[in-house]
């Protein structure tokens, strides 16, 4: 088998759109309040329901799109994107606007699911230690492009005139992958499953040491990430803060692009997962001893940039099947959202009853758990004679 590097770029591509999905909103998030004066708190909705609907309907959404087919589910989660990101150029009324993101996470999640399995069927074995480490990029490079370009699009054209152009980047990718996507298709079965089916399969997913490793690795990797991200800031020197926090996401895909492809191809994608989860308690170590130090927030970045990488690498390994790899991304994809949405409040709390102490101590604690919670079910797969370099 032959690795299509052009279709990996093309899916990649379109993952970016994915991202801005929930990009488009963070970065542009101060504008809000001057196109819905009268949502007062209730503004932050915009941003927190996508990942909700994603920590509902992750796995639901990994079986769907096994069943309905991966093409398929791809355009017509891009087209729906595309529509939604139109109809919100519009500035529709703020409960429009939610309702829109609600079907915005909808859109997401199917693509945040048959993408990485698309890219992980049109891979060489080979090769998928660096396509799927492409891919575990997307989310920054997809907000380090908007702060780059979508900003000044804002000041020019309004944040209207950024949806607008998010529209019109899910069509394009769209149509070009219509015809690209073609070989690949396959008749699927589309039964829906009924609410029973679904709660079968979560038990399923989540009792596999094979399906659930890559989403318990992610759970933890996104609490940490997004949660230093946050609230580290304040801790840095405010004449090295904004270069520091620039600095810090380019450093993990950077580590993830070079230093973890590099592992995949010696080591076990699981494996690496856990030496990333380990340095990087080693670095809260440093951060405890020199609190906000800038080396040190960029040496924690670094090292969670293998975990970056090597999560997305792990679901093939782990599971050979297309319609078991769907399943895995949607876990992924579950506990992700669920990461996000934790790992913010739980350390601003934190950092509140305890002070700057509490950072270094839950971050460590969390890094930890992610290494343990793979060694544990690494040590399930080889009593369940698991024989595989996973």
């Amino acid at each position: 088998m032959k690795t299509n590097f052009l279709l990996v770029f093309l899916l990649w591509g379109a993952g970016l759109g994915a991202a801005a999905q929930y990009a488009k909103v963070s970065v542009v998030f101060s504008y809000l309040p001057s196109l819905y004066p009268s949502a007062g708190a209730s503004i932050g909705l915009a941003v927190s329901l996508v990942g909700a609907v994603g920590i509902i309907l992750g796995v639901v959404a990994g079986v769907l799109v096994s069943r309905l087919g991966y093409r398929r589910t791809l355009l017509a989660a891009l087209w729906a994107g595309a529509a939604i990101s139109a109809l919100q150029a519009l500035v529709p009324p703020f409960a429009a606007f939610l309702a829109l993101r609600v079907a915005e996470g909808m859109s997401h999640l199917a693509l945040v699911v048959a993408l990485p399995t698309l890219i992980a069927q049109v891979s060489a074995p080979q090769h998928r230690g660096f396509t799927l480490t492409l891919w575990g990029t997307f989310f920054g490079v997809a907000f380090a492009v908007l702060a780059a370009f979508g900003m000044p699009l804002v000041v020019r054209f309004g944040v209207p005139g950024l949806f607008a152009a998010h529209a019109a980047y899910l069509a394009l990718f769209a149509l070009i992958l219509a015809p690209v996507l073609k070989p690949l298709a396959r008749n699927a079965p589309a039964a829906v499953p009924s609410f029973a089916d679904i709660l079968a399969k979560h038990a399923e997913i989540y009792r596999s040491p094979y399906l659930s490793a890559p989403a318990f690795g992610w759970l933890f990797y996104t609490f940490c990430f997004v949660a230093v991200l946050t609230v580290i800031p304040p801790y840095i020197d405010e004449a090295s803060r904004i270069r520091v926090m620039a600095t810090m996401p380019l450093a993990s895909i950077l580590s993830s692009l070079t230093f973890g492809v590099l592992l995949l191809r010696v080591m076990p994608a699981t494996s690496v997962t856990i030496l990333g989860f380990t340095l990087a308690a080693l670095t809260m170590l440093w951060l405890w001893a020199s609190p906000g130090a800038p080396m040190a927030c960029i040496a924690l970045a670094l090292c969670l940039g293998l975990v970056q990488g090597s999560g997305f690498a792990s679901v093939p390994q782990l599971n050979a099947e297309a319609a078991s790899q769907a399943q895995a991304n949607g876990a992924m994809a579950q506990m992700g959202n669920l990461g996000n949405t934790l790992g913010t409040p739980i350390m601003v709390a934190a950092l509140a009853g305890f002070g700057y102490v509490a950072l270094p101590v839950l971050i460590g604690g969390m890094l930890l758990a992610g290494a343990g919670a793979h060694l544990l079910l690494a040590a399930r797969r080889r009593s369940a004679g698991f024989s595989s370099n996973g």
